[in-house]
């Protein structure tokens, strides 16, 4: 079955940061907020422009700095634990394919 781009993204997301922090039971409201609000973002974009948030909250942003703390804090994995595998699999290449 294809799956589109979006929707690979996301999934990888969902499975390595996401839905870990959604389906807790010892995280903050804000946390979960946070995560809510980053998934809708998301959402409103093409792969590029997902691809783009990714890159551009890594590279941190005021916002995406202190959301990146708090979600640390917790003991959650951040888009920047998942840079590697997410650069090998959502390359130009990819996106262009």
């Amino acid at each position: 079955m294809y799956m589109k781009k979006e929707d690979e993204i996301m999934a990888f997301l969902h499975e390595n940061v996401f839905d870990p922090i959604l389906n807790s039971k010892k995280v903050s409201e804000k946390l979960k907020q946070g995560v809510r609000m980053t998934i809708n973002r998301m959402d409103t974009r093409d792969a590029k422009g997902m691809m783009s948030f990714y890159w551009s909250a890594i590279v941190g942003t005021e916002k995406s700095t202190s959301f990146a703390k708090l979600m640390k804090k917790e003991g959650f994995t951040r888009f920047e634990e998942c840079i590697d595998e997410f650069r090998e699999r959502f390359s130009d290449k990819w996106l262009r394919g």
